[in-house]
């Protein structure tokens, strides 16, 4: 943690309320988000027991498994599911725009600029925590290699039709979840965390209930205690006024409200399989109905504070403006989502279980690369967060107090003109240390030159100066000017480029196999009641 972050948890303590940790907004919001509130059978975090799922906070649609250890009732909530989310993510694939990228000639090998198409926006999925963010990470692995009756008509228990494509979607999502500044799945306690600083710990922000109570108490409460009725209030029958943020239930609900409930549906169940003549059967019927709604009853009391909860969170973030380099991350989050959606059309096979050594190692580098990038865009966007990067000796702010015109001695001169800074700040500067400040939107390079005896600071200007002898009009800084200057570049570099999966050496598992197809996962006793 950085020491503005520190002194915000501090000062949050002091106050009684969360305090800010950004100025502007780091991350992409869509105008129609896809909430996504799951809950999931405790004990069994592949059995799901309900969802709130929608794009609008007042007409969400509740899906409930009544048995999560049906097989078919399973299949039912994921059909559900899909029926939600996929036509959702297709109104997104239809609208598209032309753009360029950079390809490899075949024949010279070469870059060029080929037109093609990019989805003129992507979908984004908010989910309550970053447990739901793994939860539609599990529910991608369990879906996408299953097979359809269409697919195979000779295999055991099919899934429905849709199931598997929602898997492959949820994939993905889940896959780019993991790239810093990735939008297109978020969890609404990351997001609050970001911008704002409570008087808690970290495992505790991970509650939303808890951590919105410290960004917005009542009137006259503090957030401590606003977040402590959160976290432990309950009701006349004992049960949470603030339930968990998913997909884990509270053991006092399971207890004593959902397992009686399914128990008695259970039952129903039985005696309607039972039934013997018309009038059993009917009053079975009845019976079984109402089960079934009690237990969507108890779901939903579950999920709707949470439902609430996401989209006032989504109300707060809302408020503050976006950073100017957040819509350059969201256009790279378009790019993946328009490659998704070309391999799904192409016919191509799911994402394998495994990754072979070289996509590994260039995921690995890619998230690296998206890591380092990303704060260095948010410290340029974001002056709060520049002031934490400055504290720490990566940055300063200087003021010119002295421009000296100077050039290479070569034959054909550069400009290499020599300013005279003056900071309060202290960064780390050393012989040759190399700062870069922002010049329309690209970095400028500079390097220390010395020390100077009352205390400034001797920087030579290595860039962005245009090709002549005189330096172009607005590159050098003037007298008087005040600049944020960075220790650390703005643009990550990339590293050495691995090797085509058809070279890799044996020391690294060698090319990958063509003969080993990816096959549904087998039957386990827990398919079979």
């Amino acid at each position: 943690m950085s020491l503005i972050g520190t002194l915000a948890r501090m000062e949050a303590v002091e106050a009684g309320r969360a305090q800010p940790l950004a100025t502007v907004r780091h991350r992409h919001l869509s105008e129609r988000p896809l909430v996504l509130v799951p809950l999931t059978t405790s004990g069994e975090a592949g059995a799901p027991l309900g969802a709130l799922v929608g794009t609008d906070p007042e007409e969400p649609r509740l899906l409930v498994v009544p048995q999560p250890r049906d097989r078919d009732l399973r299949f039912a909530f994921l059909a559900e599911l899909a029926d939600e989310i996929l036509p959702y993510v297709d109104s997104y694939a239809e609208v598209v725009e032309a753009a360029e990228r950079s390809e490899t000639d075949p024949e010279t090998g070469k870059k060029v600029k080929v037109e093609v198409e990019l989805c003129a926006d992507a979908p984004q999925l908010v989910v309550p925590s970053r447990a739901g963010v793994e939860y539609v990470r599990l529910l991608g692995r369990s879906m996408r290699f299953r097979r359809t009756a269409e697919q195979d008509p000779e295999t055991p228990f099919p899934a429905p039709p849709r199931v598997p494509l929602l898997g492959r979607w949820l994939t993905h999502f889940g896959e780019r979840a993991r790239v810093p500044g990735s939008s297109l799945l978020v969890a609404a306690t990351d997001l609050l965390n970001r911008h704002w600083a409570t008087g808690q710990s970290s495992l505790e922000d991970q509650h939303l209930g808890a951590l919105l109570a410290w960004i917005a108490p009542d009137d006259g409460e503090s957030g401590a205690e606003a977040a402590l009725r959160a976290e432990l209030g309950r009701d006349a029958q004992g049960q949470l006024v603030c339930p968990p943020a998913g997909p884990a239930t509270d053991p006092a609900f399971d207890n004593r409200l959902l397992a009686p409930a399914i128990e008695r549906y259970d039952r129903a169940r039985q005696a309607l399989g039972a039934a013997e003549d018309g009038g059993a059967a009917e009053d079975g019927l009845a019976e079984l109905t109402r089960a079934e709604r009690e237990i969507r009853r108890l779901v939903l009391s579950q999920l709707r504070p949470t439902w609430y909860a996401v989209w006032q969170a989504l109300d707060l973030l809302r408020e503050l403006p976006e950073g100017a380099r957040v819509a350059d991350r969201w256009t790279r989050d378009r790019w993946s989502f328009t490659g998704q959606r070309d391999r799904i059309a192409a016919g191509e096979p799911p994402q394998p279980r495994r990754d072979d050594a070289v996509t590994a190692a260039s995921k690995l580098a890619a998230r690296e690369q998206a890591q380092g990038q990303l704060e260095a865009q948010e410290a340029l966007d974001d002056p709060l967060v520049m002031a934490g990067r400055r504290l720490a000796g990566e940055a300063f702010v200087a003021e010119v107090t002295e421009v000296t015109m100077a050039w290479t001695e070569s034959k054909r001169p550069a400009p290499r003109p020599l300013l005279t800074v003056r900071t309060d700040d202290r960064p780390h500067l050393g012989e040759g240390v190399k700062a870069y400040r922002s010049l329309d939107g690209k970095p400028q390079s500079a390097e220390f030159v010395r020390h100077e005896p009352d205390g400034a600071l001797v920087l030579r200007l290595l860039d962005k100066m245009g090709r002549s002898k005189d330096p172009a009009e607005g590159t050098v800084p003037e007298k008087g000017e005040r600049i944020a200057w960075t220790l650390f570049e703005h643009d990550q570099r990339m590293g050495a480029k691995l090797p085509d999966p058809e070279e890799t050496p044996w020391t690294h598992g060698g090319p990958p196999r063509t003969d080993a197809l990816e096959l549904p996962d087998a039957v386990t006793p827990e398919d079979i009641l």
